[in-house]
């Protein structure tokens, strides 16, 4: 299979390429040049989750030199589980994929390590310099996924001050393989600095710069799984699947898997006070502006990079995009009162980016009855505000407990792009 820009320019390219490139030449985001046709017969949801994906996957590995490869990178990759769970046994039709049983609590685990086990299997002539920008949880799971690893370096910049102090740990515990960076400003000032640094050719040359974020093809393509796993587990009617969604490649996956074949009946983007999408849908109009911090800080995303791959998806076609994608802006307030009022109800307890996809879910169904899943995409220790909110996070998974014993190490930096690049000389 070969790969395409969304922004039109040549050349195609086969997957090993588009995963070095991170981004197309001419500044679009790779996408599949066409969409296979999924044998749904073909997906055995009792099989080992890495078997399940590299079914599902293999199309999309056609005539690659990782294709024979595919097997044993989902072997190392997707050693987890990501069970479908009914919070409440009284309300049956509303159902909780929970993905976050990897080694950070967070559904990135799935995508950051099937990418690092790519790189491993492609890094030859040194290792590659893996850059993120993260509002939370895809630094944590690229820090994870790359120590060890001797193909990999990585460099992870977050806002400072605006992920919870677990996820600060979990950005900044990986040792000196790991670069952490504390910037002051916001996710999209973390996005636009990595972006400008790709953008200079002869540093990303030298350096062997690469991305770690869902605009590369290999984090974002194996999210797919997620929602055939969910689907071929309820043996149900086509639900209504509801994705907290804040850069939006979790949810364009879903929509590519639709495309592909999976029998959804909507898509519901759950968004946060920061509502560029849903604005969109109700006018047409796409204005991003500046991120605004909330509860759901993997979530605080102004400008998504991945909603250009959902208007590919529908070929730009308004109309039909409205069909199949529904999105709201769900406030703090509420997000608190629906997890107070879920554990209070059935025990179950959420973290406040599930309570989003919950809350969303749950007001499409009491006015249509339709059956849906909601993705909880991060697990609840992660984040003090649940505490506050509800007075416990659970049991602390034992993968997640360990980083406590962990140094920090960081560096702090302005939004400034020449000091981006001084640490990038010194550094790596």
């Amino acid at each position: 299979m070969r790969f395409v820009s969304t922004r039109g320019g040549p050349p195609a390219a086969n997957l090993s390429e588009a995963l070095r490139n991170r981004a197309a030449p001419d500044g679009g985001l790779y996408m599949p040049e066409e969409l296979p046709s999924v044998d749904l017969s073909a997906l055995d949801p009792a099989a080992p989750l890495a078997d399940f994906a590299a079914t599902l996957l293999r199309p999309f590995f056609a005539g690659d030199v990782l294709e024979p490869e595919l097997h044993s990178i989902s072997a190392q990759a997707l050693d987890v589980s990501a069970p479908l769970v009914t919070p409440d046994s009284a309300s049956p039709s509303l159902r909780a994929l929970e993905l976050f049983h990897g080694p950070t609590g967070a559904f990135k685990d799935f995508g950051a390590r099937f990418l690092m086990a790519s790189f491993d299997r492609i890094a030859e002539g040194g290792p590659l310099s893996v850059m993120v920008a993260t509002s939370g949880d895809t630094g944590g799971a690229v820090g994870c996924a790359a120590a060890g690893r001797s193909s990999v370096r990585a460099v992870i910049l977050f806002p400072k001050g605006r992920v919870s102090p677990f996820q600060e740990r979990q950005l900044t515990c990986w040792g000196d393989q790991v670069l952490a960076i504390e910037v002051d400003g916001d996710f999209d000032d973390c996005q636009r600095l990595v972006k400008t640094a790709f953008a200079e050719e002869s540093l990303a040359a030298e350096h062997r710069l690469t991305s770690a974020n869902s605009i590369n093809i290999a984090r974002w393509l194996p999210q797919q799984f997620f929602y055939f796993y969910a689907l071929k587990q309820s043996n149900g009617e086509p639900p209504v699947i509801s994705v907290p969604s804040g850069n939006f490649g979790n949810l364009a996956s879903g929509l590519l898997a639709h495309a592909s074949g999976l029998p959804v009946k909507k898509f519901i983007a759950a968004c946060n006070a920061n509502d560029v999408v849903p604005r969109f849908l109700q006018t047409a109009e796409y204005p991003p502006r500046p991120s605004v911090a909330t509860l759901t800080n993997a979530m605080d995303v102004g400008s998504p990079s991945n909603f250009v791959r959902i208007l590919q998806i529908f070929n730009n076609k308004f109309v039909d995009l409205r069909e199949k994608l529904e999105a709201v802006s769900i406030s703090d307030d509420t997000t608190a009162a629906t997890m107070i009022g879920v554990y209070n109800e059935c025990g179950y307890v959420l973290d406040p980016h599930g309570a989003v996809g919950y809350r969303a879910l749950a007001d499409h169904i009491a006015t249509t009855n339709d059956k849906g899943i909601f993705l909880e995409t991060a697990h609840p220790v992660k984040f003090d505000s649940v505490n506050n909110i509800i007075g416990t996070q659970g049991p602390v998974p034992a993968s997640v407990a360990s980083l406590f014993s962990k140094e920090k190490q960081s560096i702090e930096m302005e939004v400034n792009y020449d000091d981006l690049k001084s640490l990038i000389l010194s550094k790596i």
